[in-house]
């Protein structure tokens, strides 16, 4: 049994993915830009009116993971934000100029986070050492990790994917994502040993 995550843009595309058979959502804008924070009303009607969850975005821009001081106090509001609308869990990535977890920062937002869960998004593909850093994540307080195993597909992925897998050892989640659709996610299955997946045409 695996859990099929589909990642969207509206409500329109989230109803669809809930009818096609998606177990999640994760809602963004500006996927061209590899996602941005969605409106409050986007949020709004999505948590209320699908019967799947929603995982919200939180990401001020497209660009890097390295965040301004403003940028931060953005997020901080828009996880406050998604608090209020009884989003069950966010999702976001941080990293430092040296290209590591921010983890002052994502221990910040983690905190503020509560009581909902958090994703670490595929920032985490952007680290020098993975299996270093899913420890960290996993001290902050991180529940998920978004991750085509540092390469750009899950199928390049596959080997440094099982490796972070058997790291985490049930300590932290999986999230295989990187071109995982429809088609190959039977594949992927066999061959990931993870039971979560993500992607724009998971269904």
């Amino acid at each position: 049994m695996h859990l099929k995550e589909a990642c969207i843009e509206s409500y329109a595309e989230g109803l669809s993915a809930q009818k096609a058979g998606a177990d999640r959502i994760e809602l963004c804008e500006n996927l061209a830009m590899g996602g941005t924070t969605p409106s409050f009303g986007t949020i709004k009607i999505c948590v209320e009116q699908l019967t799947i969850p929603t995982f919200v975005m939180i990401r001020p821009r497209g660009g890097d993971f390295r965040y301004t001081q403003a940028e931060l106090e953005i997020m901080k509001a828009d996880i406050d934000v998604c608090k209020q609308l009884n989003v069950p869990a966010v999702v976001f990535g941080l990293l430092t100029k040296k290209g590591k977890i921010d983890e002052l920062n994502t221990k910040m937002l983690v905190e503020r986070a509560r009581p909902m869960q958090v994703t670490f998004h595929k920032a985490f593909d952007e680290l020098s050492d993975p299996l270093k850093g899913i420890e960290t994540l996993i001290q902050l307080g991180v529940d998920r990790i978004l991750t085509s195993g540092t390469k750009s597909t899950a199928i390049e992925g596959v080997p440094i994917l099982n490796q972070l897998i058997e790291k985490a050892n049930g300590r932290i989640t999986i999230v295989a994502a990187g071109k995982v659709t429809k088609d190959n996610l039977y594949s992927l299955n066999q061959l990931i040993h993870t039971n979560e997946f993500h992607g724009k045409k998971i269904v």
